[in-house]
């Protein structure tokens, strides 16, 4: 336990204090924290011994993803947001269904022992993008804010959206709720999740935010202490949404929304001091995933799996994205971009964890093709972002006629 302590300290370490260089390259930090879980992993050098169950490996997953969708949604600039809202709203609306069908029928061509619940299964999992993957775009100024907005509200509730048509698939698949009626039991997992997301949330952070003003009113709340407050709240909101029964990952980002609004001025500085212990979380997780996942399961990947992982990064998310964006006045530059940064991260991999966790038939090539999927997207979507957002802001630079 300790060597592996040590190694992942040392690494944290070093690359901590090149970040800032490495960010300005093409190399994304997943993709180093992957390659280095790889590299010293099994697969690699065999210094790093991750004996790490699926519960423990969900649990760190989970965690990072409650405080990243905390803080970039604390970050959201309202104002934009506001004046841009049919682009979320038509993705969530419009795009995510369709992604979820189209995954489906594609499935259904790839995989012929899978069953249909499985397959519908596998689209949900995959249909849910990674606002921590992602973040190279979204905090990239060069990028238009309405699209950088849009993809960070998009990324934020797609997640708690799927997860209660993935527990519908799931309950399907496994039979366990054969007396109710497929449509009954989809509602009221819809209105569960989402609802009690939204309720815990906001409730919390409201409370959480006005007792932080009295205390900061009082002089109670020293420097120190001013670091902890959000970690505490994003985590709250998840764990407390989650033991209800509701989505998680919907309370952490309306908590970071309405703290935004409430603490103004101050939320930069206060979500600021979280960042680090986000990107420090995001750094193990991912090097967790290299070394006990992607080194674990890649000699399963079959044709089957590499070829659908490509489709599911592609097609089967960029052409309803693309439909859903009709009429909003977006060119077809601009859909094309929303549409590619999509990238498949932490959700997709506790959706894999709980897929296994029900032993679902099938369910190993179901989690098989979801790590494939993420391992192209850390890639795919690491080495073009940079590149990527950089020329799609030139050209909306020149379409404006601006320098």
């Amino acid at each position: 336990m300790y060597e592996n302590l040590a190694i992942i300290a040392v690494f944290a370490f070093m690359y901590s204090s090149i970040a800032g260089g490495m960010e300005r390259t093409l190399i994304s930090g997943p993709m180093i924290f992957m390659a280095f879980g790889l590299v010293f992993g099994p697969l690699g050098l065999g210094l790093l011994d991750m004996d790490v169950t699926n519960t423990e490996l969900r649990v760190l997953a989970d965690l990072t993803l409650a405080l990243i969708l905390f803080i970039d949604s604390a970050n959201a600039d309202m104002s934009m947001l506001k004046r841009h809202l049919r682009i979320p709203q038509r993705m969530l609306v419009f795009g995510l269904p369709m992604i979820i069908f189209l995954g489906f029928g594609v499935g259904i061509l790839i995989f012929d022992e899978l069953s249909i619940f499985a397959l519908a299964i596998l689209a949900t999992m995959l249909a849910a993008t990674d606002a921590a993957l992602g973040k190279a775009v979204v905090t990239n100024k060069a990028v238009p804010a309405r699209i950088r907005e849009g993809l960070n509200a998009e990324s934020g509730l797609n997640d708690g959206f799927c997860v209660p048509i993935l527990l519908v698939f799931i309950a399907l698949a496994v039979g366990s709720n054969a007396e109710e009626s497929s449509m009954g039991l989809a509602l009221k997992l819809v209105a569960q999740e989402i609802g009690i997301g939204f309720v815990v949330g906001l409730g919390m952070t409201a409370l959480g935010v006005w007792f932080l003003k009295k205390c900061w009113e009082r002089g109670w709340v020293t420097d120190i202490w001013n670091q902890i407050p959000v970690v505490a709240l994003s985590v709250g909101c998840f764990a407390v949404a989650q033991s209800l029964h509701g989505s998680g990952y919907i309370a952490a980002f309306t908590g970071g929304i309405l703290f935004g609004i409430l603490a103004k001025e101050s939320t930069h500085k206060m979500v600021h001091a979280a960042e680090g212990m986000g990107e420090t979380l995001a750094l193990m997780t991912w090097v967790v995933f290299g070394a006990a996942v992607a080194g674990q399961l890649y000699q399963y990947f079959s044709w089957q799996v590499v070829i659908y992982s490509v489709l599911s990064l592609t097609l089967i998310r960029m052409l309803p994205v693309y439909l859903s964006l009709a009429g909003t006045g977006e060119s077809n530059d601009s859909k094309l971009f929303l549409g590619w940064f999509g990238p498949r991260g932490l959700a997709s991999i506790v959706f894999a964890i709980i897929v296994l966790n029900e032993n679902v038939t099938g369910g190993k090539t179901l989690a098989v093709t979801v790590v494939c999927t993420v391992i192209l997207s850390i890639l795919a979507h690491g080495l073009t972002a940079n590149p990527l957002a950089n020329a799609f802001a030139a050209r909306q630079r020149r379409k404006n006629g601006t320098n």
